[in-house]
């Protein structure tokens, strides 16, 4: 099954309740948090929902074992693996707007793997 990958890159300012309560259901508190979870209508339902907080994408198996090998997972359940994460080598485009605007949020596909590359480098 597929595997996404989501990353929570704005903070708690002025969110409206609903929408952090998704991302608590997410397993997304804080600003730099990563979840991984499966691909279901339902997950992909709060992450669509989500999208002007986080970026998501489908994430290979070879990035998500480099990263565990690099960072241990802040919690672990048989759904969701949860990371706390650094940012990445060279920062952000814009965490305002869009993917398909040249920013960081949003539906990113397989680009998540990038990101999740120039994250890992910052690891120590």
């Amino acid at each position: 099954m597929v595997q996404i990958a989501a990353i929570r890159l704005r903070g708690k300012w002025n969110i409206k309740t609903n929408l952090e309560d998704t991302l608590t259901l997410l397993g997304i508190r804080r600003k730099n948090n990563m979840v991984v979870l499966e691909d279901t209508k339902d997950n992909m339902g709060m992450l669509v929902k989500a999208k002007d907080y986080i970026t998501y994408g489908e994430i290979n198996k070879d990035v998500l074992e480099k990263l565990t090998s690099k960072k241990e997972p802040k919690k672990k359940t048989d759904k969701k693996l949860i990371f706390s994460l650094p940012n990445p080598v060279k920062g952000f485009k814009s965490i305002k707007l869009g993917f398909n605007q040249g920013g960081d949020l949003g539906y990113r596909g397989d680009k998540i793997n990038d990101l999740l590359e120039r994250i890992i480098k910052n690891i120590e």
